[in-house]
């Protein structure tokens, strides 16, 4: 071993003892914790050494928004908590926090929502920041720490959420028009959570969370693409009729209003500017969403 390899290992070691000394290991709650972000969080936190507890309706640690006879068992003996909220109005968020506050929780962080506080982001359906807003005062008012996420559209919509089947069926129809967005890896977002609730360095934080680059429906079907060799196309169509269709599919009207909602600060791209959330709080760029449709294809997302 040369002395420069040996003063690199010396380095490697201290900057691991003093990670391993910073990092807080606690027991953690991660409600939504069989969902996009809610599993990757549990499989980082438990890969740590963290105990960790996968809230949710049906799994290891049952828990339900609508049912807050569960929220007290849930949150026994549990020093930080990681929010994945409900979409809905009111939130119940506020009282979750103040439940969880009760209980002895130390750290809440957040899932909020990109555009939380541009007026008019979302459209008249999420006026005044709607359920994220709720939760986000929420927090801040906590009395406790707090890290706030607010990541943009996920990249994996495409390979485990609402686009899929369009995907799959080989044509994705969207009130998106020829906008852009610069969709955000989900592993990002559950790495960012995970340093947040068991680091210090992030109370008071604020990450927006999004990808490297901005593209069009269009353009990540191309990298779908090229990673599988089957192509979908891109239809275009009007927000009205995107509406009628998630109605004509049994979704209720004010859900269906949501999530056409939803889908314009892709189509007015107002989701296109690359933030810088993921490097803050990582020290180091997001993952592209070539990466994405690469390991969601290799994994078998479309087939």
């Amino acid at each position: 071993m040369t002395q420069t390899e040996a003063t690199r290992g010396e380095a490697t070691q201290t900057e691991a003892t003093r990670t391993d000394t910073t990092r807080i290991r606690n027991r953690v709650l991660v409600t939504g914790g069989t969902g996009k972000t809610g599993r990757r969080t549990v499989a980082r936190l438990r890969a740590l050494g963290v105990e960790t507890r996968a809230a949710s309706r049906s799994g290891e640690c049952p828990f339900d928004w609508a049912d807050r006879t569960t929220w007290q068992a849930a949150l026994d003996e549990v020093d930080a908590v990681y929010i994945v909220p409900l979409d809905t109005s009111p939130s119940p968020t506020p009282a979750f926090v103040e439940q969880a506050v009760a209980a002895g929780v130390r750290r809440l962080v957040l899932l909020s929502a990109r555009g939380v506080d541009v007026p008019g982001y979302f459209g008249s359906s999420y006026e005044g920041g709607g359920p994220h807003a709720e939760g986000e005062a929420a927090v801040r008012s906590s009395g406790v720490a707090w890290t706030i996420l607010r990541p943009g559209w996920f990249a994996q919509n495409f390979s485990e959420g609402v686009f899929l089947d369009g995907v799959r069926a080989g044509e994705l129809a969207l009130p998106a028009g020829d906008g852009t967005a610069a969709f955000v890896d989900a592993d990002d977002i559950a790495e960012v959570a995970a340093v947040a609730l068991t680091e210090d360095g992030h109370d008071g934080e604020v990450y927006e969370l999004s990808g490297p680059r901005a593209l069009g429906i269009a353009d990540v079907l191309d990298e779908i693409a090229k990673a599988t060799g089957a192509r979908a196309a891109y239809v275009p169509v009007e927000e009205s009729a995107f509406r009628a269709g998630l109605v004509a599919q049994g979704l209720p009207e004010e859900e269906a209003a949501l999530w056409t909602d939803a889908m314009r600060p892709i189509r007015t791209s107002r989701e296109a500017p690359v933030t810088d959330g993921v490097r803050r709080a990582l020290g180091r760029p997001p993952r592209d969403i070539a990466d994405v449709v690469r390991d969601a294809s290799a994994a078998g997302a479309w087939g």
